[in-house]
């Protein structure tokens, strides 16, 4: 016999009874009171964080300021100059600029056939300063001229002797020609005084600058210094100084730029701008007046002092950041993917930048400035001329621990907890800075002894004992190795030359024996 008032199965169903209390009055009511307790807390939660993270970055800021530190961006913006006065106003650099132009504004013989030249058989000397191979250049503007080029042809010879290379050095001049034009526009306009490239510095995309002129800048050097190393061969001493002190004008028109990447640029055109310098002294056949003027200007290069404003001009980008991540003009994944996400592609960090209160901004941008600084704390100090190799390895080894934190959760995990993901994300590519300034003024350095040197010898008949017989007469004081802080070591060979040189960054004299490449970093000196 059947029950009388059994339930059916929908009636016993514990979704269906869930249902009911969900829409019955009591649940909505206790819904509504968990969601106001929730909204509470979240309240609570985003205003402490919020006053936190603004008193945090107030004080950071505060105590940056007193110490006359500049943190907004648009200070470091270059002022106006008027046109006559300006470099960069000329129809070849201000094309440089235009939008859908060439990226490689140097189509000409040089960019066809420079990637032809081969050093194979000198790889494992690169430590040591070597005279330009004229011959292969020469063969390689003969075989693009008669249309014999090929895409896997390289071009190479062991005749590197002053005959060889002066029985070159007019077909590789003929073969620059074509670029003599575009050359002697920027030496015409390289006698006005100032140089303002028409960069548009975005205040809402620090990290989106178009600097076409860098790469242009360096390829102008780069053909400037093999037509100064074919006309020295050819006995046109004159005409190869002017492109020398063309190189270091171009070299410098970018000095003021408050980028990084300029600064880079600027050290690597000097170091173009020394090898016809090296192959002059090396053949004996600058002039002391010649010598005078490249020592002049060359002592001019003070690299570590010149390091501090670019790098507060990327302290005050990385400030600027995250005003503009929290206003949404920019994506976190924009910059973790190396400076460029996939457009409309959003990530986990774009999510989690959208809700982060503005508390965790203020932190990232405090954090981010205590680790700025102190990734440079000790590496270098500009007043006594000094680089510190040790430090310098030491402050990269703290900024890996600081980014990993207490529990290695890595860059994501761990930046977003300990507020220092945009350091992590910053600060990691700048600890070789010391590093390169030191290489840059070093190589400054020993060009303006070597030319002191090379008058000595013109007035004397041989080079000194000692540096200290160029004081006075030659030089006015001796440069000092940014790395151990003494005089740069010198000695006279027994062939009547001399080996100049510093210890490099391994801060051990290992008695100018130089590494596999110029500026070896490990147990090797750094060889003039």
């Amino acid at each position: 016999m059947t029950e009388a008032n059994s339930p059916s199965v929908w009636e016993r169903s514990t979704l269906v009874r869930f249902f009911r209390w969900l829409f019955s009055w009591r649940g909505v009511r206790r819904i509504l009171i968990v969601l106001a307790w929730t909204a509470t807390i979240l309240a609570l939660f985003y205003a402490e964080e919020n006053w936190r993270g603004r008193r945090k970055w107030n004080t950071t800021r505060k105590q940056l300021e007193a110490r006359g530190e500049q943190l907004d961006f648009k200070g470091f913006i270059p002022k106006p100059i008027p046109d006559d006065q300006n470099f960069a106003a000329t129809p070849l650099i201000q094309s440089w600029f235009v939008r859908g132009s060439n990226f490689n504004t140097w189509q000409d013989s040089y960019n066809k056939v420079s990637g032809k030249i081969s050093s194979s058989k000198r790889a494992s000397d690169r430590g040591h300063r070597h005279f330009t191979d004229l011959a292969a250049w020469e063969m390689a503007f003969n075989a693009l001229k008669s249309g014999t080029l090929s895409k896997a042809e390289k071009f190479e010879s062991d005749k590197l002797d002053l005959e060889s290379r002066q029985r070159a050095a007019p077909a590789v001049l003929e073969g620059l020609k074509d670029v003599e034009g575009k050359l002697g526009e920027l030496r015409t306009a390289s006698q006005r005084p100032d140089a303002l490239y028409p960069v548009v510095y975005k205040l809402d995309d620090p990290w989106g600058l178009l600097l076409p002129h860098l790469l242009a800048i360096k390829g102008a050097c780069q053909r400037l210094q093999l037509m100064a190393c074919a006309k020295l061969a050819a006995g046109q001493n004159d005409s190869a100084l002017s492109d020398v002190k063309l190189i270091l004008y171009l070299a410098d028109s970018v000095k003021d730029e408050p980028l990084i990447i300029s600064y880079l640029v600027r050290l690597a055109c000097v170091q173009i701008g020394l090898q016809p310098i090296w192959e002059g002294l090396a053949e004996h056949t600058w002039s002391d007046e010649q010598l005078q003027e490249l020592q002049t200007r060359l002592q001019n290069y003070e690299f570590l002092g010149d390091l501090k404003r670019p790098c507060d001009a990327e302290r005050a980008a990385g400030v600027l950041t995250c005003d503009l991540l929290y206003q949404q003009k920019y994506r976190l994944s924009s910059l973790s993917d190396e400076f460029g996400a996939v457009p409309g592609k959003r990530t986990i960090e774009d999510f989690v930048a959208w809700i982060a209160p503005r508390g965790w901004y203020y932190q990232e941008q405090a954090n981010y400035c205590r680790i700025y600084q102190n990734q440079w704390n000790g590496t270098y100090d500009t007043a006594k001329r000094r680089v510190y190799p040790r430090e310098t390895e030491a402050r990269d080894c703290e900024l890996q621990k600081e980014v990993a934190g207490p529990f290695n959760l890595g860059r994501e995990v761990g930046g977003f907890v300990r507020h220092n993901y945009l350091a992590s994300l910053l600060v990691p590519a700048l600890g070789r800075l010391p590093y390169k300034a030191a290489t840059g003024q070093t190589s400054a350095d020993q060009a303006v002894l070597a030319c002191a040197l090379e008058r000595y010898r013109i007035a004397n008949g041989k080079f000194p004992e000692k540096l200290e017989g160029l004081v006075s007469q030659f030089i006015s004081r001796l440069p000092t190795d940014l790395v151990s802080g003494e005089p740069y070591k010198y000695r006279r060979t027994n062939d009547g030359q001399f080996v100049l040189y510093s210890i490099g960054w391994d801060e051990r004299d290992d008695n100018g024996v130089p590494g596999t490449v110029r500026y070896a970093d490990k147990q090797a000196d750094w060889v003039w």
